[in-house]
């Protein structure tokens, strides 16, 4: 039996005991990534040498106070977006090929507080654009279901590295569903938590007023452990909530009695296939049975989500990109004749098709006689949207519906159709919209591949949406079940 077969709980006990120590569990994870790395693709760096010398050290501690946290000597890998101090960090991208950073994310300080040990860099969608992480400049990542599909993106890595037994947990990034569309598909368990609850400094931008990191794992219950661990207000993070972090771990109850569940009519309509449409309804059978209530409800502005998404993204995604110009760091083209030679052949070669056209989209959308017309007409949109859910959440505790329309697609089958590529995230956009937090759980499977569960939560209440997945999670055994590789 692997060391990945177990709780971090359980782990955490065993360590206690010495049956085993954090050098066991980081070479299990070593081991475990030669034997299914080359088919699964999910790392682009290793930091095998620092991680055996910090088990190392670790293990010295064992027994002192300085062990007690959870989440002490646990194998974590980071997604390549979130910058590592002398640890490549690539964001998937050629641009930034040779880019070793001279500082960690608040986010990186954090883990090395809690005493996890990083094993690696994970691949994604190139600057965290797609939905398939096949927009990587160097892999692509493939599905522990199934090879022939792909493990969701941009977090696609982060999912696919979990649900394949690498790593015990992942730190992945979501902008418009960049975690939970990813954990859907992989069958693990992800979290976007509310806009401001975790630090983006030192989290490469995409779209900053969109972009939260947040934890994948196999079980609500290692989930909660990881997301105390981050949580929190940063000073050098301007857009981080001065709110209290409570004990999300109190929540895991598995008693929903009482509780009110909207069920948006529009995440059960058109374009949702039967499967992933019946899981949802099974899965609100398996609530209601343990006490708690729904009722169908309607959010009327989603379906302009998508547009107004891709608006706001790539528009801000357009003003972020510009600092890569092959001047200060990352990559310079050979074949320059002069100044501005050298920012149009460095960003033509550096930039993959994805982000160049992401770029164009917010550039226009951004222009002079289309301001108006674009970008501020999506900026009004998304307040109807945030407050179709402060309508709803006033009489709901929680929102639910499936986190994707469909399982796992095949490798290849969307990668020349961007706007079909683009509905795929079609159930989670509007939450980042909103920046209210959203949870993927498990729920059930469509010809062999995962699906999965959306719960949606009122601002800074992750511990409610915590308790809704956690009692959902005990009463069914989809988070059981493990892919074989």
């Amino acid at each position: 039996m692997s060391l990945f077969d177990y709780k971090v709980a359980e782990l955490h006990e065993l360590l206690h005991k010495k049956e085993i120590s954090v050098t066991d569990l980081v070479l299990e994870s070593y081991k475990r990534i030669d034997e299914v790395e080359d088919k699964v693709q999910a790392f682009l760096t290793l930091d095998k040498e620092r991680a055996i010398e910090t088990a190392k050290k670790l293990d010295e501690k064992l027994g002192t106070d300085e062990s007690k946290g959870l989440l002490f000597g646990m194998p974590i890998g980071v997604k390549d977006n979130i910058v590592t101090k002398e640890l490549r960090t690539t964001c998937a991208s050629k641009i930034l090929d040779n880019f070793d950073p001279i500082y960690d994310a608040t986010i990186v300080n954090k883990l090395h507080s809690a005493e996890t040990v990083i094993i690696g860099k994970l691949n994604m969608d190139e600057f965290a654009m797609g939905s398939s992480t096949e927009n990587s400049s160097y892999q692509k990542t493939k599905n522990p279901w199934n090879l022939d599909t792909v493990p969701g993106g941009s977090s696609g890595g982060s999912a696919a590295s979990v649900a394949s037994g690498e790593v015990l947990f992942s730190l992945g990034s979501d902008t418009g569903g960049s975690i939970r569309q990813p954990a859907s598909f992989c069958g693990v368990v992800g979290l976007k938590p509310t806009y401001g609850r975790v630090s983006r400094f030192g989290l490469v931008a995409f779209a900053s007023s969109l972009d939260q990191i947040g934890p994948i794992t196999r079980t609500v219950e290692d989930n909660a452990f990881l997301f105390q661990a981050i949580a929190g207000v940063d000073p050098m993070d301007s857009t981080s909530a001065p709110i209290e972090v409570p004990n999300f771990s109190e929540a895991l109850t598995g008693d929903v009695k009482g509780l009110k569940i909207a069920v948006p009519k529009e995440y059960l309509g058109e374009g949702v296939g039967e499967a992933a449409r019946q899981s949802v309804l099974d899965a609100l059978k398996v609530l209601e049975k343990l006490g708690a209530t729904w009722e169908e409800v309607s959010l009327p502005h989603s379906k302009y989500a998508l547009a107004t998404y891709y608006l706001l993204s790539s528009s801000e995604a357009s003003a972020n990109l510009s600092r890569f110009d092959g001047i200060r760091y990352g990559y310079r083209t050979q074949d320059a004749e002069n100044l501005i030679d050298l920012y149009k052949k460095t960003r033509a070669e550096g930039f993959g098709d994805e982000v160049k056209r992401r770029i164009m989209l917010g550039t226009f959308a951004l222009s002079s006689g289309y301001y108006d017309a674009y970008y501020k007409k999506a900026q009004k949109v998304r307040a109807l949207i945030k407050k179709d859910f402060e309508d709803v959440f006033a009489k709901y505790d929680v929102i639910v519906g499936p986190t994707t329309p469909t399982p796992a697609f095949k490798i290849g089958e969307k990668v020349d159709d961007p706007l079909t590529m683009y509905a795929n995230d079609i159930l989670t956009i509007p939450v980042n919209l909103a920046g209210v937090p959203g949870i993927s759980v498990p729920c059930g499977f469509a010809n062999g591949l995962p699906l999965g569960l959306q719960i949606i939560g009122k601002h800074f209440d992750e511990k409610t949406v915590y308790q809704v997945a956690h009692a959902f999670e005990q009463a069914t055994d989809y988070h059981k079940q493990k892919p074989v590789l």
